[in-house]
């Protein structure tokens, strides 16, 4: 993955075989970007209510880039880990079925609790949410195989590696796992960042590589996400 980073301004500036040069978006289009797509006052609450709780939600586009996987899959059963103050979820929502349901592990009452508020203005009612609060590795292993359409990896950095294996089971057949932060705030291309949760995301995405039943891209979306489509 390090190496993977060091040769990466290269192939994105190589020249083909017609002799044009690959284009690098600008700041200015990773912005244009990531405000493609408007978001709900719904959102925009849930956005200032994570900013009271020191909170940091999924960025506009990313938010975006969940209701459209969710939403090309028909997920109706889906994972998050890492409820935050319901932004996420919001997003997971706008692209589930009617009838989907969400499960949200986190072990931040405060935050699930923001989230439930989040959901309930919205109209989403109790029985589309599972809030679970608790440490994700001891709730995953709990939930059944195989039973979910997707899975939504946003909690501890230094547990990645172990959420990958769990999304892995958790999933049927052509399920989507998505990995936020997968280019923590520009540090994992960065092969000098050798800090601890750097390393950790480094390697969860090599082990994503790795899997065979997994067909993989990494967006620059927000901070990084990876989409992984289970065969």
């Amino acid at each position: 993955m390090v190496e993977l980073a060091r040769q990466g301004d290269a192939r994105l500036n190589r020249v083909s075989e017609q002799g044009q040069v690959t284009p690098i978006p600008s700041g200015a289009s990773i912005a244009f970007a990531e405000g493609f797509r408007p978001q709900s006052e719904a959102m925009h609450a849930a956005r200032r209510e994570a900013a009271e709780l020191g909170v940091v939600p999924v960025s506009p586009g990313s938010a975006s880039m969940l209701t459209v996987l969710a939403r090309m899959i028909d997920a109706k059963a889906v994972v998050e880990i890492g409820t935050g103050a319901g932004v996420s979820g919001l997003a997971l929502f706008a692209g589930m079925e009617p009838n989907g349901v969400l499960t949200s592990v986190d072990s931040e009452h405060e935050v699930q609790a923001a989230a439930r508020r989040a959901f309930l203005a919205s109209q989403i009612p109790n029985r589309r949410f599972r809030l679970i609060a608790g440490q994700a590795l001891d709730v995953l292993p709990k939930l059944s195989d195989g039973a979910y359409d997707l899975v939504f990896i946003n909690g501890d950095h230094l547990e990645f590696g172990e959420y990958v294996a769990q999304a892995l089971r958790l999933l049927r057949h052509g399920g989507v796992m998505i990995v936020n932060h997968a280019l923590w705030s520009n540090k994992v291309a960065d092969p000098d960042n050798q800090e601890d949760e750097t390393i950790v995301i480094r390697e969860a995405l090599s082990a994503v590589q790795d899997i065979e039943e997994f067909t993989a891209a990494l967006t620059p979306t927000g901070d990084g996400m990876v989409v992984a489509v289970k065969s």
